[in-house]
């Protein structure tokens, strides 16, 4: 069966409607780290046209001040807390305490108030306060960038709706080692669990946005006044 004649089944029984962009979006960096974008690592390799796309959304999502959060993965020395992933990728290792493989990218390098958050598996929900972190800024909508489409992203994109967000991925933000399991991995996304979108849309949908303010409780408290 062909891809169009796929797309149009999956269409007929139910599949791929869209959700659509919220009013208050959150944007996650999944895994953009060294050991995946420098090939010389053996879990790496080359994606700079994604990193160049994500760039782009870094810019505007500074510029609407709407929250951001990166994800790395981190193994402790003797990788007692990566269970049976490592038995299954052992490359994996890699990615050890201290190792410049598990570093941001420096293309997308974090500035001060946005969050990095260690992960040790797939999901940047697993583990982590990433549900917190975005349900506490009120965000309806999660925006996903990252590697791989067929790992990290899609785990990401699974969890982003069973915590009730509007989950989108957008797809030149986004890739894999290799064409098969990135395309196959997108079209599963977009039927079941968010929508893939063009990085163009979302620029649009980002530069529509007011700026973005934090709900009243989680502004930076006044200091005390001093006690006389």
């Amino acid at each position: 069966m062909s891809d169009e004649a796929t797309a149009a089944e999956y269409k007929r029984k139910g599949f791929s409607n869209l959700v659509g962009f919220g009013e208050r979006p959150g944007l996650v960096l999944i895994d953009w780290v060294v050991g995946f974008t420098d090939p010389a690592c053996p879990l790496g390799a080359n994606f700079d046209r994604e990193v160049e796309a994500t760039r782009q959304l870094l810019a505007a999502a500074r510029q609407k001040r709407i929250p951001i959060a990166y994800t790395t993965v981190v193994y402790d020395h003797g990788f007692q807390d990566a269970g049976w992933f490592i038995k299954k990728v052992p490359a994996l290792a890699n990615l050890e305490s201290g190792s410049r493989w598990t570093e941001i990218d420096p293309r997308l390098a974090p500035l001060p108030g946005e969050h990095v958050l260690v992960k040790k598996f797939a999901s940047g929900f697993f583990g982590t306060n990433l549900a917190s972190l975005l349900t506490g800024q009120r965000c309806d909508t999660l925006i996903i960038s990252g590697v791989t489409t067929s790992g990290c992203v899609r785990a990401t994109a699974i969890d982003g709706v069973q915590n009730g967000f509007r989950t989108i991925v957008v797809r030149e933000a986004v890739g894999d080692r290799a064409p098969g399991p990135h395309e196959a991995n997108l079209f599963d996304i977009h039927a079941k669990y968010g929508d893939v979108v063009s990085l163009q849309e979302t620029l649009d949908y980002l530069a529509g946005l007011p700026e973005f303010r934090s709900p009243d409780a989680l502004e930076r408290p006044a200091a005390a006044a001093v006690q006389r």
